[in-house]
């Protein structure tokens, strides 16, 4: 069988999720000798696999009908608090989607909230739910990261490091991560991520300004590149994840299976998407309550790591590659009744 993968992420800046998302599909098709992957090629496949959403999509995708796969990483709610005057923006968008969407003749839909926002919106396309994989073996830590990782961000083997990924967006909760560094100066706060849209980006400039007064011990890396994060997951300590709005979110379940304790905000996305335990805070103050015990408990700590380890079998790749390739398969022969 032969999968046509495509996602302009390959060709825009890379510090999104859709573009990991992306390169770990790939990756995950690759490693059965049985499937050949076009990726953004020339080539024509039996089947077509969409992961971004812009014209390219429609262009690769145009003559591939009745075999056509969309990967919706991203719905309409996504853009709020991520784009200036997104309000305004909101019933465009959400006509865009519902093309993007409709395009393809099945959309995987990567969390049960993605799921209801697409039957909401009348689609007729037929809806999978498949989650976003975690390749385990590419993220867990050994000292070698570690100490690489400190030293690509200029910190000392004995700090404490407590770790947040996303772009600088107010959606991403960058301001309420700063204010949850305040109140912690013991500890070192790295935040990893930038604005691969520019200036269309919300809050930009006032994240900027609170990004310039933060105190000496908060450190912003900007965008780096994907090869860079395993080293950087191995060098922290503990990750925060204060984002508003999420799908299948990769950064803090690539932070989980490196090894270190995860608190997410308490947000009705993930009730509906972990079958497991997870660490939740309500706001700032829970935050910073959670991350001090994780700082200064030990036993807390380690009961904190198999949360992290239960956390993640949720989303085996090896399961997860399975789905697809009945998803593919049904593409292929139509008569065989998988999806």
């Amino acid at each position: 069988m032969k999968i046509h993968v495509v996602s302009e992420t390959e060709f825009m800046i890379k510090g999104q999720g859709v573009h990991t998302a992306f390169v770990e599909a790939v990756e995950l098709l690759k490693e059965r000798n049985d499937i050949e992957v076009i990726v953004n090629g020339e080539g024509f496949g039996d089947i077509f696999h969409g992961h971004s959403y812009g014209p390219y999509y429609f262009w690769k995708g145009r003559k591939y009908k009745n075999k056509r796969i969309h990967t919706a990483h991203v719905i309409p709610d996504s853009i709020k608090g991520s784009l200036p005057m997104w309000k305004l923006l909101y019933p465009l968008i959400k006509w865009y989607f519902k093309k993007v969407y409709s395009f393809a003749d099945v959309v995987i839909a990567i969390s049960p909230m993605v799921e209801q926002t697409i039957l909401q919106l009348g689609i007729p396309t037929k809806i999978v739910k498949i989650y976003n994989p975690i390749l385990k073996e590419k993220w867990k830590r050994n000292e070698a990261l570690c100490t690489k990782g400190r030293e690509l961000l200029g910190l000392n083997f004995n700090d404490k490091i407590v770790l947040g990924v996303g772009q600088l967006q107010g959606r991403k909760g960058v301001e309420d991560f700063i204010d949850i560094a305040e109140a912690i100066p013991e500890a070192k706060f790295v935040w990893v991520g930038g604005r691969p849209f520019g200036v269309f980006t919300e809050g930009i400039n006032r994240i900027n300004s609170r990004i310039k007064s933060a105190s000496d011990h908060i450190h912003f890396t900007g965008i780096l590149d994907l090869s860079k994060m395993q080293c950087i997951y191995a060098a922290a300590d503990i990750f925060l994840f204060p984002s508003y709005q999420e799908n299948c979110p990769l950064a803090p379940l690539e932070a989980a299976a490196s090894g270190m304790p995860v608190i997410y905000r308490d947000i009705k996305e993930y009730k509906l998407l972990y079958e497991n335990p997870y660490l939740k805070a309500g706001d700032s103050t829970e935050f910073i309550k959670m991350t001090k015990k994780l700082l200064y408990d030990k036993e807390y700590y380690s009961q904190a790591l198999n949360v992290s380890e239960n956390l993640i079998k949720q989303f085996d790749k090896n399961k997860i590659r399975e789905q697809l390739l009945q998803v593919y398969n049904q593409l292929v022969c139509p008569t065989i009744n998988t999806l």
